[in-house]
């Protein structure tokens, strides 16, 4: 059994996820924007041990409370290396809001497309999808049975994809990610997004207007 929390996180309300095996109670934290005390009321409830903490990318609305989770409930912080200079550059980030922010925690693991991230007897495979950022990246989880989740960040939303107007953006290069590595997966595969509902992969493959296979 998979437990499953999705949570809209922050100001921003980034999509934050609490995931663990059911057997082992070992979880990974996606996306940590905010809401630190919802996070530790999940991970209190279900009595979980935090392996890891996942970023699909490093925007601030997705990184923000990484040091509290760390520093709350431990785990590896895990990020695409192609995002190091959105990481580091945190506090330039906040200071485009007003916002202050406390140093960031160093990566503890660069992942690579391919990688997996084990959490008891499950694992999330990473699926980079460079565009929206250049280390952005999907987090797959499956198992027989069960119907595939995908953990899309800012790369795919419900009818609708990332922008790519901020540093390290690439229009052409976020719509090869979407249909290259994302449409050739399993299409009944459950969406979270880094924001907003959740929706399927052949839905978006069928009809998202801004990138489907058809167009």
């Amino acid at each position: 059994m998979l437990l499953r929390e999705t949570f809209p996180a922050g100001s921003f309300e980034c999509n934050c996820t609490v995931l663990a095996c059911g057997d082992t109670k070992d979880a990974v934290v996606i996306d940590p924007g905010g809401s630190t005390d919802r996070i530790a009321q999940i991970v209190a409830h279900y009595d979980l041990t935090v392996r890891a903490i996942i970023h699909t990318h490093a925007h601030l609305d997705h990184i923000y409370c990484t040091r509290d989770v760390k520093e709350a409930h431990g785990g590896t912080v895990c990020l695409h290396a192609g995002d190091t200079f959105l990481y580091e550059g945190m506090a330039m980030q906040a200071a485009m809001f007003g916002w202050k922010v406390r140093p960031g925690v160093p990566v503890d693991r660069f992942v690579e497309h391919g990688d997996t991230i084990e959490f008891g007897k499950r694992a999330a495979l990473v699926v980079h999808t460079p565009g929206h950022t250049p280390g952005s990246v999907c987090f797959e989880v499956t198992q027989d049975g069960e119907r595939p989740l995908l953990f899309a960040g800012d790369t795919l939303f419900k009818r609708s994809v990332g922008r790519t107007d901020l540093p390290g953006g690439d229009t052409r290069q976020l719509a090869v990610s979407i249909r290259e590595r994302l449409y050739t997966r399993d299409l009944d595969a459950l969406v979270i997004p880094g924001h907003g509902p959740t929706t399927t992969l052949g839905d978006e493959a069928r009809a998202n207007p801004f990138v489907n296979l058809r167009s």
